[in-house]
């Protein structure tokens, strides 16, 4: 488990605001795969902020990955989105 990386990434997406935030590093899932030879991780987040509210979910990834896009691929080779507006419920 990354923490150090886990926090980084959860300090970043505060800039969203969200009403709930769980992000669960799922790296030792992809072990032999090829984006963790070099020892990137996988994150599997799922977040709720009203900023998605009357945007799609392109739009919506589009609001994390601008927070995160030098991060990619190295040190995170991947994310696994799953957002939502309050109004939507919860992810």
């Amino acid at each position: 488990m990354n923490t150090d990386l886990e926090n980084t990434l959860r300090t970043r997406l505060q800039a969203l605001n969200p009403d709930s935030l769980e992000i669960e590093d799922e790296s030792h899932q992809h072990v032999g795969h090829a984006g963790n030879q070099a020892g990137a991780s996988h994150f599997r987040v799922r977040i709720v902020a009203s900023c998605f509210d009357s945007k799609g979910t392109v739009a919506q990834h589009r609001l994390v990955y601008d927070l995160v896009n030098d991060l990619m691929p190295f040190p995170i080779h991947a994310l696994a989105l799953k957002t939502s507006a309050p109004s939507k419920g919860s992810v």
